[in-house]
């Protein structure tokens, strides 16, 4: 008995499907992954810009970025690729680095 390898443009696994619901699974659950993949990549940068922009004082320019960043966020929160309140959560903290950053320095 051989070992054959199942493969798929979209994934690539060492175990062959037995039914075709497993198969239309393992297709279904392959693009989700791309896709997951893909808005967490760009909630990353997204957030990585934010904090660049606040470190450097640019409030102006992080206020856009944080609107930009909260919209991304809800959107990822929306179809379930990020819990809603872990987004609130981090979109509460990202918030409150700006306040802190803007904030005239105490005496």
């Amino acid at each position: 008995m051989s070992f054959q390898r199942y493969s798929h443009p979209l994934f690539t696994t060492e175990t062959m499907p037995n039914t075709k619901s497993a198969e239309r699974r393992m297709r279904n659950s392959a693009r989700k992954h791309v896709r997951n993949t893909s808005v967490k990549s760009r909630l990353k940068s997204a957030e990585k810009g934010y904090l660049e922009l606040v470190r450097a004082g640019k409030k102006d320019e992080a206020e856009k970025a944080l609107n930009q960043v909260t919209s991304f966020y809800d959107k990822a929160a929306k179809i379930g690729i990020v819990h809603s309140r872990t987004a609130d959560r981090k979109k509460s903290r990202l918030k409150l680095r700006l306040n802190k950053a803007s904030a005239p320095a105490a005496k």
